[in-house]
């Protein structure tokens, strides 16, 4: 993650005043104004297989490349897929069935699938580039968190350690259905609640984990923040596997890449640690809402997520998080 923010501090800034959010690694991706009324969120992800089933894949790629424009408060409008597919090691109908999965899921959405992009590669990659829309004045951000806001996650962490068991099969069936159930959810009931709660900030967790995530929101803010381990949500088997030491390299650099600022309280063990860190496929949205609209905003996502309050923003140094067992 430090690597990334280095890299994209070395590219040219874009100057022009319709680009309302740019190159920014807090953020989830780019705001540009049309009209008064009017601004596109533009995004790009994609990534190599976390499940075997190719359909299932499909659906998990186009669920978390849409997430970064629910993140921002906008609704997808189109997208294009971006694939890279080892065309002399698997079969043809395994990249029908990829592609099959994403336009099933980016229907469920509301978002056709436009056209797209293939080149051979030496092993699967698929995801989409979404093209979304948003109002200027009302889209949100990483940048916007305030002493005060309830920290609500809305989707258990612990996909990566699952995905990790899978690949060896120390996985069980269903810790892996379950996983997958998540990570073909939808963060839209979400984005379309906390918009109309007033939510202050928002991002998505995906492959910096829940810590890195939180610590860029945190500086973007010029905040801190308190989680509370205990209240955060995990997927069925998450902690056997992380104890057990299924655990993404990742997770290791998103600890690193947060140990000047995350401070652990003595309860918080190796394996809670590492889940706090750990990489997330088509992860939850990690929203910063004030106390009083917060319970409003629960029930209205108590039928497709699984929302949580995990901390609180505090004022304090910016980037820092306190993590109490």
């Amino acid at each position: 993650m430090a690597d990334l923010a280095y890299v994209l501090r070395e590219l040219p800034t874009p100057r022009d005043p319709n680009l309302l959010v740019g190159a920014n690694p807090a953020d989830d991706a780019a705001v540009y104004r049309v009209t008064d009324d009017l601004a596109l969120i533009q995004t790009v992800d994609f990534f190599t297989p976390v499940v075997d089933d190719p359909y299932t894949y499909g659906q998990i790629a186009a669920a978390n490349s849409l997430s970064d424009v629910y993140a921002m408060g906008g609704t997808p409008l189109t997208a294009l897929n971006i694939v890279g597919f080892p065309v002399k090691t698997l079969p043809a109908e395994a990249l029908s069935a990829i592609l099959r999965g994403g336009a099933d899921k980016a229907a469920e959405a509301g978002v056709p699938i436009v056209g797209g992009h293939t080149v051979e590669d030496q092993e699967p990659k698929y995801g989409l580039a979404v093209t979304g829309t948003v109002h200027p004045d009302r889209y949100l951000t990483a940048h916007g968190a305030r002493p005060g806001d309830m920290l609500v996650l809305t989707k258990p962490l612990g996909s990566g350690v699952i995905a990790t068991a899978l690949k060896v099969g120390a996985a069980s069936e269903a810790h892996v259905t379950q996983a997958v159930r998540w990570m073909t959810t939808l963060n839209r009931s979400a984005a379309v609640a906390m918009m109309a709660a007033g939510a202050h900030a928002a991002t998505d967790v995906t492959g910096y984990g829940l810590l890195g995530h939180l610590v860029e929101m945190c500086r973007a803010s010029g905040v801190a923040a308190r989680v509370d381990a205990g209240s955060v949500p995990l997927l069925p088997g998450a902690l056997d596997y992380a104890r057990a030491e299924y655990v993404p390299g990742g997770t290791g650099t998103n600890l690193a890449y947060v140990e000047q600022d995350a401070r652990f309280g003595p309860g918080v063990d190796a394996a809670m640690r590492a889940l706090l860190a750990d990489p997330q496929t088509s992860g939850g949205l990690l929203i910063c809402l004030a106390p009083d609209p917060l319970a409003i905003f629960l029930r209205e996502v108590a039928d497709d997520m699984l929302p949580a309050v995990i901390g609180e923003i505090e004022a304090g140094e910016p980037g820092r998080v306190a993590v109490e067992a």
